[in-house]
């Protein structure tokens, strides 16, 4: 099973008010485990870029203005997505940027039934928790020491090990990924079954001393229904 987790960068919140991507990073996964293929890309916006939102992302007019532009790189973003479930963590925002891109440049929208929102998972799993990356990263022990802003394929690298967490944790691979699979599972210290030596079973019936006692016992007690 092949799945693209992606994470994007932009100019501002709504795409609908001319907001737009500056940058996406996508980590391919198969079977949930990642395979080291990635997709990342920036793109010049034609526009300015806000102060609250480059505060966020470190992305600036000036770095961005020798970057491709969407239009340019679309195919080759397409390509590496094929048509695999996209994981995101509120995957509402990143497709609606995505799909906002794609119809300027005459494209198909990627369907939203291929949306997977860890937001969502994360909710179900752990209701009334925080929600964030940081905080799920922190949740399951995930290092993000190295994460000093938002970077679209830092933040998909991330996502991706929370999601694996989410959805399982790392053994949920272990019976799906093959030869690589039992190198992991040696790794972590696993041992197989010992052959345990046959044991026949134990006797049930009762013996004639315990059929003596219940009856002595039952002659006890008026008006045993046993007895009848």
């Amino acid at each position: 099973m092949r799945e693209i987790v992606f994470d994007t960068e932009t100019t501002g919140l709504d795409p609908r008010t001319g907001d737009r991507m500056v940058e996406i990073g996508c980590i391919e996964l198969v079977n949930r485990v990642p395979t080291g293929a990635t997709y990342h890309a920036y793109f010049n916006p034609d526009r300015d870029m806000p102060e609250a939102a480059e505060a966020v992302h470190g992305l600036s007019a000036a770095f961005l203005s020798d970057k491709a532009r969407f239009r340019d790189k679309a195919e080759e973003l397409l390509a590496f997505i094929g048509d695999s479930p996209l994981v995101a963590h509120n995957a509402g925002f990143d497709f609606g940027f995505l799909n906002t891109e794609l119809d300027l440049c005459g494209l198909e929208p990627v369907c939203m039934s291929r949306m997977i929102d860890t937001v969502a998972i994360a909710k179900r799993r752990h209701p009334g928790a925080k929600l964030s990356l940081d905080a799920l990263c922190t949740r399951y022990g995930i290092d993000r020491s190295h994460r000093v802003k938002h970077g679209a394929l830092l933040d998909a690298e991330l996502l991706a090990q929370v999601y694996v967490e989410l959805t399982g944790g790392r053994q949920i691979g272990f019976a799906l990924a093959g030869s690589a699979v039992d190198e992991t599972i040696v790794e972590a210290g696993f041992q197989p079954a010992r052959e345990r030596a046959f044991r026949p079973p134990r006797p049930h019936a009762p013996t004639a001393e315990e059929i003596a006692r219940h009856s002595a016992f039952v002659a006890r007690i008026e008006g045993a229904m046993w007895t009848a």
